[in-house]
């Protein structure tokens, strides 16, 4: 069974079972202000698992594009890769323990309509309890119907209490695993049952999430208002169990990159790792740029630039050629044709980006490997040395010590690793006091700018075309800031057209329509809107209008205004590069 199939049969079990499959969100989260990019597949759904009522109703399924990178050292093991994509079904307010556990169990085991693993080689875990919430007696007594007793352990919350981050809706959850060793490892204690894990003997399969608490800031705060369940399955990893593989890199998602990279290789292949790293890191890349990232010094922009690089780095130890690695692409585009198709339609696009990334990062390492020459001289490389060849030059600190090594020279990594650290927190604080993305509240004046946002977009597509899409947006109460696509830069005389598009809007009160409708519909209408892909078949469209003059119309989940009238004067203050064929405005309303 490959991966296609299987992706196939979760959709179709849980339809069967009443669910509405829903379409991916891109990588990219929307309205987000956590992370940079969606990082499970319940991210998207945080406002309807908090009690917003879904279009699509109570039961939904799909399989979700995320990405993780926080694990990025621990990629070429057996199980960790930096995209992956999480089957996942929910209940908002529905079904709970009960059904829940019961419909993994089938799924995983059934041989009619599910994958028809073995019974006998699946673990199951679920939560010890804590001061936050008590031990979940409740979920031990479903799976006993199940499994033996024997076979289920009760962890803490280390493993089995989930939550998207500091905030939002969170719970215990019960963990599902599988035995993939080719001997069968059998009943186990929960001391044996662990050292297989770490070994990675077993693997983890699912997990069932059941949201009944809020976390802010860090602490459960109390009940949510309905019970929700959220589902997690990873297919890479659920892949490997069907086919028998005992790391993901084997299946049929990787085996064609692995393969390529083979063949790009300029001598046999003894690194395995480096392979992986290779074959994770530009997979995760091409599916980023598909999604509209591109590399930068900031953000997104930011993680796509050090895989894209740290694929370089790699690829030179396979002795893979300059310029070789774009030559990936197709093959990936070739796997997710029919399930992402922006993949392939922007296959073109993806192949330049790598490209032009590998060549900017070669010219670095020249340098970089220039001032190392230097500090070889010397007979050591201290900490701090090491950390501005990584800070200022791009050059990876495993390159730094194997140069080293080869002049007999010591690096000090302890001392490397203390000044990242610094590094680290100066960044996470940095990125506590901005918002990363999306909206940072529903207030009157930050509900003002998101619809100037729209009017602004339209009148952005009248001056300069109907190639203009947006690219991000992050607005706050004091001012928006919109990326949005063009390959260069957009004169004042076109800003202030577009600024008085804007305001004319607003002088004349238009009144601002919501209605549902077809996503079909709303596409031949000629309705904006980026990411087509991540609506449901119902979506919402918002109108900009006096009379019959029509001045924005767009797809959108966010709050609006109700009348332009009592938005202030729209001041366009900066038009600048956001990343390659992407501009950035600011602009405020006064």
């Amino acid at each position: 069974m490959d991966s296609r199939e299987i992706r196939a049969r979760f959709l179709k079990f849980f339809e069967k079972r009443g669910h509405a499959i829903i379409p991916s969100s891109p990588l990219v989260p929307e309205n987000d202000p956590s992370v940079l990019f969606n990082t499970a597949g319940m991210q998207p759904l945080v406002p309807y698992l908090m009690g917003t009522p879904h279009p699509s109703g109570k039961r939904l399924a799909n399989s979700q594009k995320c990405v993780r990178t926080q694990d990025i050292e621990e990629v070429g093991d057996k199980t960790h890769d930096t995209f992956f994509e999480m089957l996942g079904n929910w209940s908002l307010g529905d079904y709970f323990k009960e059904d829940a556990i019961k419909w993994s169990f089938e799924f995983l085991t059934s041989k009619e309509e599910g994958l028809g693993l073995d019974p006998a080689r699946l673990y199951m875990t679920v939560f010890e309890g804590n001061d936050d919430a008590p031990r979940d007696e409740e979920a031990l007594e479903i799976w006993k119907k199940y499994m033996p007793e024997n076979r289920i352990y009760f962890m803490s919350a280390k493993s089995n209490w989930w939550s998207p981050g500091d905030n939002g809706p969170c719970g215990p959850d019960t963990e599902m695993f599988y035995d993939v060793t080719e001997r069968g490892l059998g009943d186990m204690t929960k001391e044996e049952y662990m050292a297989a894990d770490d070994r990675q003997e077993v693997v983890e399969i699912w997990n069932d999430v059941f949201m009944e608490y809020e976390k802010k800031d860090g602490k459960v705060i109390g009940k949510l208002a309905m019970k929700n369940v959220d589902t997690g399955s990873g297919l890479e990893r659920i892949v490997m169990a069907i086919q028998g593989k005992d790391n993901v890199f084997d299946t049929d998602l990787f085996a064609p990159i692995m393969e390529k990279i083979a063949q790009l290789a300029a001598i046999e292949i003894k690194d395995l790792r480096a392979q992986r790293i290779v074959a994770d890191h530009i997979r995760t890349s091409v599916m980023m740029i598909a999604d509209g990232v591109r590399p930068s010094n900031t953000d997104q922009g930011y993680i796509l630039r050090r895989l894209i690089r740290r694929a370089v780095r790699y690829a030179d130890v396979l002795g893979i050629g300059k310029g070789m690695l774009s030559e990936l692409v197709p093959v990936i585009a070739e796997k997710y044709k029919g399930i992402y198709d922006n993949v392939a339609e922007a296959e073109g696009t993806i192949v330049k980006e790598i490209w032009e990334e590998e060549e900017k990062f070669r010219k670095t390492l020249e340098r970089g490997t220039k001032e190392l020459t230097t500090l070889l001289a010397r007979g050591s490389v201290s900490g701090v040395d090491a950390f501005t060849l990584f800070s200022t030059y791009g050059f990876p600190i495993e390159m730094t010590e194997e140069l080293a090594a080869e002049q007999g020279v010591t690096v000090d990594r302890a001392s490397f690793d203390a000044e990242m650290k610094k590094h680290q927190e100066l960044s996470r604080a940095g990125a506590e006091q901005k918002f990363k993305g999306g909206l940072a509240d529903s207030s009157d004046k930050t509900t003002a700018l998101h619809t100037a946002t729209h009017l602004m977009l339209a009148g952005l597509r009248k001056y300069l075309g109907d190639g203009v899409h947006q690219a991000g947006s992050n607005i706050t109460e004091e001012r928006l800031r919109f990326d949005f696509t063009y390959p260069q830069k957009v004169e004042r005389d076109v800003l202030d057209k577009v600024e008085a598009y804007v305001n004319d809007a607003i002088a004349k009160g238009c009144v601002v329509d919501k209605a549902q409708m077809k996503k079909e519909e709303a596409k031949a209408m000629g309705v904006e809107g980026s990411f087509w892909e991540k609506y449901p078949e119902e979506v919402t469209v918002y109108t900009v209008k006096d009379g019959g003059e029509i001045y924005s119309q767009e797809l959108c989940g966010g709050p609006h205004v109700e009348s332009t009238g009592a938005m202030g004067r729209f001041k366009i203050v900066k038009e600048e590069a956001s990343s390659s064929g992407v501009r950035r405005i600011k602009a405020i309303l006064e």
